[in-house]
């Protein structure tokens, strides 16, 4: 027997087709396509595409998840690369071609390589799924995803910029010979850019709030209630329509969100890939006790990236965190090597200089510090918190003191903490830019870079523990706080959720994709009605 529309697998690969079966529910709303025999094949023959047409097959369960994680590497590169060069200029074009390359996506357009735009296609759709979950996470997917496609059209020549906008109904009306050269001198004078080379080219004219960058910017000649745009301009005209399909196909997919999470298995895997890290973990070290109690104040002042000193801060000044607070800055003095029994005379020693008494930290607050070391309750070795974590999970609210500062702090606060941490005058505007662009992780580097007069960095930071170390190394400090560790890529809600104490877990724990005894067609009929499949 035959499907309808998807061939369903069985086993952990059909499992993983019923997650892609999902992204179904996010096709874009525009214009109707023309209809193909075989709709992938010409789309993955193509250099570029909307992401109008979600995948529509069998995909392993080791390729849905590298799929994924190399999507998301790009669009931090993407991210990156947009705050540290210009976008489109030459080194920034350069550097994201390499990280193209380096991660086999598509990155020449002159090449068809179907297998690459496959992989292209897919992860985008998967990330799509994980990232329409919080208005945050759109904003951010949307303009990694617009800034990589401006990239790639402006690679494409005039020949192959031409097919894309035929390709999808792009049908911008030109003006004629005669109308350009009666306003020859008024485009030339009006638009940004324009020669009498340039002018040969075509000269569009659409109504002017379709092109409301390049009137804000001046770029472009108005009239009647149409703004005239040379063929250089036209990137500005598409990435309008991408962003707006995106922003629609995001907002429909959210909506569907309580019934994709009622299924416990798929809930976790997208909150895995939506607040995902990338980098090392900083659980397990070689040096544990090599940081002394007396260091930390000195190490607080000098290699505490701003979320850990605000911490530290607030603990010497209150002698007193909530369970926040003491989870966030716990984790952290862990990854940087204070034993258990360090630990608990460090909490213990500044706790009872306050309101707390040794006995009542003993029954109320030692059992917490223990249970950060794996050593009760479940016996799961926790993790120190990414980034990622910090920045996106269990925000502060009155009274708190962790979370990011340049996430979660207002901004005249953050200006004021800056300035009494005597960072310049023109590194407090750099940083409150970046802040105002919503590049948290960005923001901290500069801090970083501003706090120990480096020119340019060369690591990308994700983790505060990550800060610590590269402080160190800059400073020339102790060479042993450097971590060997087993597997990247490991979170803290994974050893959680399994319940393991210091064993290293898959990215994607394998129980998310067991049907629980159901026929996978079951399942797929539930979350998407309209799809019909066959049992097997």
């Amino acid at each position: 027997m035959s499907c309808v529309s998807v061939s369903v697998g069985v086993g952990q690969d059909g499992v993983t087709n019923r997650a892609l079966t999902l992204l179904r529910t996010m096709q874009f709303l525009g214009r109707t396509k023309k209809h193909v025999s075989n709709p992938m094949t010409e789309l993955y023959a193509q250099p570029l595409q909307f992401y109008g047409q979600p995948p529509l097959e069998n995909i392993s369960l080791s390729e849905f998840e590298s799929f994924a994680v190399d999507r998301l590497k790009l669009l931090k590169t993407v991210e990156n690369l947009g705050v540290s060069y210009v976008k489109c200029s030459d080194q920034y074009s350069n550097k994201l071609e390499h990280e193209l390359k380096a991660l086999n996506f598509p990155y020449r357009t002159d090449v068809d390589e179907p297998e690459k735009q496959r992989k292209d296609h897919i992860s985008h759709f998967i990330l799509r799924l994980a990232y329409c979950q919080t208005e945050d996470l759109r904003r951010w997917f949307i303009q990694q995803e617009v800034d990589l496609f401006r990239y790639r059209f402006n690679e494409l020549n005039c020949k192959k910029k031409l097919e894309f906008l035929h390709n999808n109904n792009l049908q911008y009306n030109t003006i004629s010979v005669e109308e350009k050269n009666h306003l020859k001198e008024k485009l030339l004078n009006s638009s940004h850019g324009i020669n009498g080379v340039t002018l040969e080219q075509d000269i569009y004219k659409v109504p002017f709030q379709d092109a409301l960058d390049l009137v804000r910017t001046r770029k472009v000649y108005l009239k009647a209630g149409y703004a005239y745009i040379p063929h250089i301009e036209i990137v500005t005209i598409v990435l309008n329509d991408f962003r707006t399909r995106l922003s629609k196909a995001l907002a429909l997919t959210a909506r569907s969100l309580p019934a994709v999470h009622s299924d416990e298995r798929l809930q976790p895997l997208l909150n895995h890939l939506s607040h995902s890290y990338l980098g090392q973990d900083y659980s397990v070290q070689k040096n544990v006790g090599k940081i002394s109690l007396e260091q930390i104040d000195s190490l607080a002042g000098k290699s505490f990236p701003l979320c850990m000193r605000q911490l530290h801060q607030a603990l010497r000044d209150n002698h007193h965190l909530r369970h926040g607070g003491r989870m966030q800055y716990g984790l952290f003095l862990k990854g940087i090597g204070l034993s258990l029994e360090q630990a608990l005379q460090f909490w213990r020693m500044e706790f009872i200089r306050g309101k707390v008494d040794a006995d009542k930290f003993d029954k109320a607050y030692a059992y917490s510090v223990r249970h950060m070391f794996g050593k009760e309750g479940k016996r799961t070795d926790y993790t120190p918190y990414s980034c990622m974590k910090v920045i996106l999970s269990n925000p502060p609210s009155q009274g708190d003191y962790h979370g990011c500062p340049f996430r979660h702090s207002d901004p005249e606060l953050l200006k004021q903490k800056l300035q009494f941490y005597k960072v310049s005058p023109s590194g407090v505007n750099q940083i409150l830019d970046l802040v105002k662009g919503m590049h948290y992780q960005l923001a901290c580097q500069k801090y970083f870079e501003l706090t120990h007069n480096v020119e340019d960095s060369t690591f990308s930071l994700s983790h505060p523990n990550q800060y610590f170390i590269e402080s160190q190394k800059a400073l020339g400090g102790n060479k042993d706080v450097k971590r060997e560790m087993d597997t990247p890529q490991r979170s803290q809600e994974n050893s959680a959720a399994r319940g393991s104490s210091a064993a290293r877990e898959p990215a994607i724990p394998d129980f998310w994709f067991y049907s629980c005894g159901r026929p996978l067609s079951y399942w797929m009929v539930s979350l998407h009605s309209t799809l019909k499949f066959c049992s097997l």
